[in-house]
Parts: C-alpha cells; sequence; structure tokens
C-alpha cells in the first residue's frame, strides 16, 4: 500500500506543474472572456499565442520578424552577462583571499555597488550609442555584482580546517586559493550565476524599452505605442521563457561541474 501511494504520489508531483500552468491560463481567459478585465488592457492568451505564430514569419507592425527580436536580446544579453562572469567571478575569489585584492578593489566596488544599472543608461547611449556594445556595457554593470559577491562570500566560506591542514603540509597561499578555496566557492558562484542572469535580464530590457530598434525589450515597447496588449504580454513572456532556458543551462552545467571537482 505504501509503494502504490508513493507512486501516485509521484505521479502527482509530476502533474501539479502542468495543472498549475493549466489553471492559470484558464483563468487568464476567463477573466478577460467576461470582461472582468477589458481586452484593450489584457490579451487573452489565445490572442497572444496567435499573435506568436503571426510574429514568427510577419515583421508587421514592428519592423522585425520574432526570431530577430529574441536573437537581438539573446546577443546582447550574452554578451554583456559573459563579461560580467569573466571579470566579476575572478575578482570576487580574489577579493575573498588575497588581502592585497580586497583592499585595492573593494573601496570602489562598494562606491559603485549601490548604483542602480539603469541610472548607468543615459550615459552608456552617450558613451556607446544604442547598439549592442551600449546595452552590453548596462548588462555587464548589472551582472558583475552578484558576481563579485557570490565569489567573494564563497571563499569566505571555506572550511578552515581544510586551509590549516593544507598550511600543515605547507602548502602555499596559491595553491591554497586554487585547490581549495575555489572548488569549495563553486556552489556560491553558481548561485550568483544564477542572480546575475535575471539582474541581466531586467537590465536589458530596461535598456530597450529606453532605446532599441530592434530585441523583446523594444517589442514591448512598440506594443505599448500601438497600443496592442497582446504584444506587449508576447514580448514579456520571451523574455521570461528566454531567461528560464538560459537558466536551466546555468544550473546543469551547475550539477557536472561541482559533481566532478567533489569526486
Amino acid at each position: 500500500m505504501s509503494d502504490k501511494q508513493s507512486a501516485g504520489s509521484k505521479i502527482i508531483l509530476k502533474v501539479l506543474p502542468y495543472l498549475s500552468l493549466l489553471s492559470v491560463l484558464a483563468i487568464w481567459e476567463l477573466v478577460v472572456d467576461t470582461g472582468v478585465v477589458p481586452n484593450t488592457l489584457l490579451a487573452t492568451p489565445i490572442q497572444v499565442i496567435e499573435l506568436f505564430f503571426y510574429k514568427l514569419t510577419h515583421a508587421d507592425p514592428d519592423g522585425s520578424v520574432l526570431l530577430i527580436h529574441a536573437l537581438t536580446s539573446i546577443g546582447e544579453a550574452l554578451t554583456g552577462y559573459v563579461l560580467a562572469l569573466a571579470i566579476g567571478i575572478p575578482l570576487g575569489l580574489l577579493m575573498g583571499w588575497f588581502v592585497v585584492a580586497e583592499g585595492l578593489a573593494r573601496p570602489i566596488f562598494e562606491m559603485i555597488r549601490p548604483i542602480p544599472p539603469v541610472a548607468w543608461i543615459p550615459l552608456a547611449i552617450f558613451w556607446f550609442g544604442i547598439g549592442l556594445t551600449g546595452k552590453a556595457f548596462i548588462i555587464w554593470a548589472s551582472g558583475m555584482v552578484p558576481c563579485v559577491i557570490n565569489s567573494f562570500v564563497g571563499v569566505r566560506m571555506t572550511n578552515p580546517v581544510y586551509i590549516r591542514m593544507a598550511r600543515t603540509y605547507g602548502a602555499s597561499d596559491w595553491e591554497i586559493f586554487r585547490k581549495i578555496c575555489i572548488p569549495s566557492a563553486l556552489p556560491m558562484v553558481f548561485g550568483g550565476l544564477q542572480v546575475a542572469l535575471a539582474a541581466s535580464w531586467t537590465a536589458l530590457v530596461a535598456a530597450e524599452l529606453i532605446a532599441a530598434d530592434t530585441g523583446l525589450g523594444f517589442l514591448i515597447t512598440m506594443g505599448r505605442r500601438l497600443l496592442m496588449p497582446d504584444m506587449i504580454v508576447l514580448g514579456m513572456l520571451m523574455v521570461g521563457l528566454t531567461g528560464v532556458i538560459i537558466g536551466v543551462i546555468i544550473d546543469r552545467v551547475e550539477k557536472r561541474l561541482v559533481a566532478g571537482v567533489r569526486r
């Protein structure tokens, strides 16, 4: 009996996410169809799906097909995101272990950290224009902060017993940093990657809402200008879906890398 209950619980857990999604879509459709929320303010799921298939092959009314918008946003996001990882993670790791690195970099980082990423948008437009470079800079500024913080904290959370044992066997500071601190910090580092991803997408959409001629943020802006709530919702859903896909990829890379280090 307990085995049957366990099997039933597993099936329910697998089905629940789909039931939850279908329930939200059904309530959404019902709320708009019954006029609780006017169709001029919110499109129905069916209208959004119809526009999705239409935009796969048609550039009007905003000037580009959906794939161009998505690829533009992904390219801009990944450029800034990779730069944030390439700079933020090593910087945070070094600050967490080496006193000189912390003394040099932390005052500047603490001064820049509280500045909201959207505050950089006017300067980024002034310096780089509305192209890839300007948006990549904004995303870099947004994504670097969680990378630095999580990497720094990950190193500081290294078990001191391992460090003392390594010193007992004559390991140098660089060897301890490379062989003990970095592997120990990996879970926190990958946690920072997920936070940085969310921050990067937020900054990207904000940048594209203000200054862009393609991209998912631009699609949302055009939906507002054209009074098309279905286009606004489509842009928002595409942003969420793309972010989820990248997040899943990061999660799988984390599991494989951390498992390899533990072996």
